[in-house]
Parts: structure tokens; C-alpha cells; sequence
């Protein structure tokens, strides 16, 4: 097109050489033809651009493709005219003041539009992390917080230097503050980070029953500096995470089946032949249970006072509430059964013999 118009001499008219702030109308009217050119340009690449993603998101089930619809329409003409005008006049002499303001609203814009941009990836990424993980704690909220404020501190970083500004010192002095304020708040900061280390090592979820040493109960909150529980007598137990992760935990939600062991002791007055039949009965007893799998019983030791027996089985289900109806189940078959064949369980005495 400009080839053309210098064809037909256009150029040759003394009024497009008239000079003015520098540069000769002509330039300015060329400058005027690159934007147009350049805008043109934008529109039909965010056209193409759009049209295939739409293309592909036709054929992919995830929505990230939807989104990165989303973030192409989101960037407004405005900046498209804007980016056509910063071109445009590179082909023309302007003031270096007025360029550098240019040149500053240019990068501030880009760095504004580009922390919008991932901004919206990252509210993506945690929402679809928050679906596959229903008892999302705290922690992931605080971590995306903590990323866009890095971004809006990199970016104005980034515009300060395009300034003139000296961020080396800048940089220094703020490590420094850092530093000091991680030594001010080390046990908040240790907290936090085992918060983190708690929600990505998933050692328990929130709706889990937990046991930490001596307390017990229901996670109810993974919070960034401590976890609530809810004991089993009802009242809250507040601890720290990071005396949780120093702690042996253990998760009973996660227990697949228990093993119980139990013992009782018969009089030693028993029979040979009905202590040969205890075992026996206890088997029978077990196997007649839903969800309970016998493993052994043994006479298993000579006591003070008793013939001692330990039963071992497994209960296949993790609800305590099932385990304590089998252990009941067990202890009143058990207890039937000795009843039929006359053995009697044993108790403390103490027999005293003397002699004349």
C-alpha cells in the first residue's frame, strides 16, 4: 500500500514536507497509516487465535481451554490501540521525555494486564483443586493470596526499573525487613508452613478421627496455624500444626479392618477335656458373625489363679460403634457356650493350706 502511494508521488507535495515538532507531515501521516495497519494486524490475530480455541475446545473435555477463551476476549481493544500506537510512532522523532512516559504507561499496562491474566489462572487452579479435594484447608486460599501478592511485587518491580529506579538496594533493604520479621514471627511462620506440609502430605482430612498422644477426636478445620478436633465427650480440642507434625498420628478413618485381641481365664479345676474344647467353641462362635474373622485362640499361660486363653480376630469394618456390637456378640456367645458345657470362668482367689 505505501509503495503505491510513493508510486504515485504523493510524497512530492511541498505540504507533506512541512516540518512540525520535528517531524515532516508526511512522517506523521505515515505513523497514522502503521497504526491502522498495526491494529488491523491485532484484531485479525485475536481473531485467528480465538477461532482456534474454539476449534479445540470442541474436541477436549477440560475447561482450560474455555479459560484461556476467557483470558484472549478478556484483553480490551483499548490495549490493542494502545500496542498499535507504541509502534507506530517508533517511525516518527518525539521528545524523550514524552517516550519514556509512553514507554512507562506501555510496560505498566502490560505488567497489569499480565498479573490480571494469571491472577485468573491461578482463582482456576485452586477451584479445580478445590473439587477434587472437598476438605481443601486453608492453606491452598493462603497459598494463591501469597502468589498474587508476588506477582503485584515483581511487577512493580519490573515498572520501577523501566523508571530508572535503583531496586537493587530496594531488594537489599526488603530481604533485610525479611528477615527480620521472619525471626519476629518464626513459631507463626512454623505454624504456616507445616499447615502446608499438612495439606499436600494429607496425613488426615478434615472429617477423619485422629488420635495425637492422648487427645482424640474429629477433624474439623485445618486451619494455617492450628487444627480443631472435636473430642468424642464433645468439647473442641485446639492444637497446633506444628506440634502435629512433630507428633505420631494415628488415623483411624483410614483403618481398613481391626485387629482384636482379648484374653479370659477359666478355673483350674477344668477338665482336661473341656479346656480342649474352649478353643473350639470360640471358632464357631466367631465364624457365626457378620464381619468377623476368627484367627486363633490358644491356651496361652498358667496364671495365679486362672487358666489363661487369648482370642485373636478381625473385625472387617473400621466403625468403632461395629466393632464394640461384635466384641458384645462374641463375650455373650462365648459366655452361653460355657454355660452349656459347665466351664466356669475364673476369678481371684487365693487358696491357703495348712498343716497340723
Amino acid at each position: 500500500m505505501f509503495d503505491l502511494i510513493y508510486d504515485l508521488k504523493i510524497w512530492d507535495y511541498p505540504a507533506w514536507n512541512y516540518i512540525y515538532l520535528g517531524n515532516a507531515l508526511g512522517d506523521y501521516a505515515l505513523a497514522i497509516g502503521y497504526f491502522i495497519v498495526f491494529l488491523v494486524v491485532f484484531k485479525i490475530f485475536q481473531s485467528v487465535i480465538l477461532y482456534q480455541l474454539n476449534r479445540l475446545a470442541d474436541k477436549t473435555k477440560t475447561d482450560l481451554d474455555d479459560k484461556l477463551i476467557d483470558l484472549v476476549e478478556s484483553v480490551r481493544p483499548a490495549f490493542y490501540s494502545f500496542l498499535a500506537l507504541y509502534l507506530a510512532i517508533g517511525f516518527i522523532k518525539i521528545n524523550d521525555l514524552v517516550h519514556k512516559i509512553i514507554m512507562v504507561v506501555f510496560i505498566t499496562w502490560i505488567v497489569y494486564q499480565t498479573i490480571i491474566s494469571l491472577h485468573s489462572l491461578i482463582d482456576y487452579a485452586i477451584r479445580k483443586y478445590s473439587e477434587k479435594n472437598a476438605s481443601t484447608s486453608d492453606a491452598i486460599n493462603l497459598l494463591g493470596r501469597v502468589a498474587k501478592i508476588s506477582l503485584w511485587f515483581i511487577g512493580t518491580l519490573l515498572v520501577l526499573s523501566n523508571l530508572g529506579v535503583d531496586i537493587s538496594s530496594l531488594i537489599a533493604g526488603l530481604g533485610i525487613g525479611g528477615i527480620a520479621i521472619a525471626l519476629a514471627l518464626q513459631n507463626i511462620l512454623s505454624d504456616l508452613f507445616s499447615s502446608f506440609a499438612i495439606h499436600f502430605d494429607k496425613p488426615f482430612v478434615v472429617g477423619d478421627f485422629i488420635m495425637v498422644e492422648n487427645k482424640m477426636g474429629t477433624v474439623e478445620k485445618i486451619g494455617i496455624k492450628t487444627t480443631r478436633l472435636r473430642a468424642l465427650q464433645g468439647e473442641e480440642i485446639v492444637i497446633s500444626n506444628r506440634e502435629l507434625t512433630n507428633a505420631q498420628i494415628q488415623n483411624f478413618k483410614k483403618l481398613k479392618e481391626r485387629r482384636i485381641s482379648f484374653s479370659f481365664g477359666v478355673k483350674y479345676n477344668t477338665s482336661q477335656e473341656k479346656l480342649g474344647k474352649i478353643s473350639e467353641i470360640i471358632k464357631k462362635n466367631i465364624d457365626n458373625i457378620d464381619k468377623a474373622r476368627f484367627d486363633r485362640a490358644h491356651f496361652k499361660k498358667f496364671s495365679d489363679s486362672s487358666l489363661d486363653f487369648e482370642v485373636v480376630y478381625y473385625v472387617e469394618e473400621a466403625d468403632y460403634t461395629k466393632y464394640m456390637d461384635i466384641q458384645q456378640d462374641i463375650n455373650m456367645g462365648i459366655k452361653g457356650e460355657f454355660e452349656k458345657e459347665k466351664i466356669e470362668f475364673a476369678y481371684p482367689t487365693q487358696t491357703i493350706y495348712i498343716e497340723k
